[in-house]
């Protein structure tokens, strides 16, 4: 796919699994349990033993898109797209991620956390813009962001839960991720994948029923 054709798929999945953990095989096993929960859209932070190896394995199933995170330099975002990965996302705005990921051809998801942060990542030439940390006044914050700057596409991967996400897409967001609100520590400390497999259905649940209520109030 065309890096166009990513981010329009990235924009109409709305959710991410974002995975970051110590042990390749519990990496592993949680994303799979988010995937049978229903997200197709999955990323394997490169502070993960075995990334690489991760993403060339996930990014074999159909009709997922599979992604590195934490990506800082240029020859890690060349690395990742090597090895599967589909979209890059990083917690800064590094004008050589952009330049390696456009030259792959692929989206860059880049960090910002004020307007300035924000529009200079989009200035730049950032596809997508990653609102990180969470931000303090959690949806409100962003939607105030977005009054002055509706053509920010904005992606926050932190303070995003399954009980309040969908807030963020009301504010404006284009897509939102979930990092421990879906991956719990305690969970993952005794591989409790059913868990998490039960809340990504959940997830994803939530996600359809707002998906037709947008679509009945454009009727």
């Amino acid at each position: 796919m065309t890096r166009m054709r990513i981010c329009s798929q990235i924009e109409k999945n709305k959710v991410s699994a974002i995975i970051r953990t110590n042990d390749q095989d519990l990496a592993r096993g949680a994303m799979q349990a988010a995937y049978q929960g229903g997200f197709r859209m999955l990323e394997f932070t490169l502070t993960t033993p075995g990334t690489l190896d991760l993403i060339r394995e996930f990014s074999q199933l159909h009709g997922v898109l599979v992604g590195a995170g934490t990506v800082m330099t240029r020859e890690a975002a060349t690395n990742a797209v090597r090895n599967g990965a589909k979209f890059l996302v990083s917690p800064i705005t590094d004008p050589q991620i952009i330049s390696a990921a456009h030259d792959h051809e692929v989206p860059c998801i880049l960090g910002a956390f004020t307007p300035t942060e924000m529009e200079t990542a989009h200035r730049l030439g950032a596809d997508l813009v990653k609102v990180f940390p969470a931000p303090p006044g959690g949806a409100a914050y962003l939607q105030a962001i977005l009054a002055p700057l509706p053509h920010l596409k904005l992606f926050p991967t932190a303070g995003a839960t399954p009980d309040n996400f969908r807030e963020f897409l009301d504010a404006g967001c284009v897509g939102v991720g979930f990092v421990r609100s879906l991956f719990v520590p305690e969970e993952l400390a005794v591989s409790n994948f059913a868990s998490i497999r039960r809340r990504a259905e959940g997830i994803i649940e939530k996600l359809e029923q707002w998906q037709n209520r947008v679509q009945q109030t454009s009727l």
